[in-house]
Order: structure tokens, then C-alpha cells, then sequence
């Protein structure tokens, strides 16, 4: 996905993104998290922002709850 350097992401964008990755190419939430740190994020939590890094750990905790209840 291209992201313009502006804008708070959402939690929901980061959910969709997660899906994504996962849907195409088969990975677990954790190996997700890996490439989304690497590949969107650039090694760099914080490069948008404090508001989108927090949307993103909400995504993760909410993946990861939804994944321990089914």
C-alpha cells in the first residue's frame, strides 16, 4: 500500500493492511507484524507518527485477541 507522508493512520487501516498481507501471502499475525515493521514501516515504528504507531498496536491487540478467541 502507498501512504502520502501526512495523515493519522486508523486502526481500521491497519487491520485492512494486516489482512492484506495475511490474505496474500499466507502469513500468521506475528510473521505479519515482521513484514509490516520492515516493509511499511521501514524498521521505524514511529515514522508516521505517535497517533498511527498507537492505531497500529490497537490493530495488533485486536487481531491478536480476535485470533485467540476462534
Amino acid at each position: 500500500m502507498i501512504v502520502n507522508n501526512g495523515g493519522n493512520l486508523s486502526k481500521e487501516y491497519f487491520i485492512a493492511y494486516f489482512r492484506l498481507i495475511i490474505n496474500a501471502r499466507g502469513y500468521s499475525i506475528e510473521k505479519a507484524q515482521e513484514y509490516i515493521l520492515q516493509h511499511f514501516f521501514n524498521g521505524n515504528l514511529n515514522s508516521f507518527g505517535h497517533y498511527s504507531y498507537t492505531n497500529y498496536l490497537k490493530a495488533v491487540e485486536e487481531l491478536t485477541f480476535v485470533k485467540l478467541e476462534l
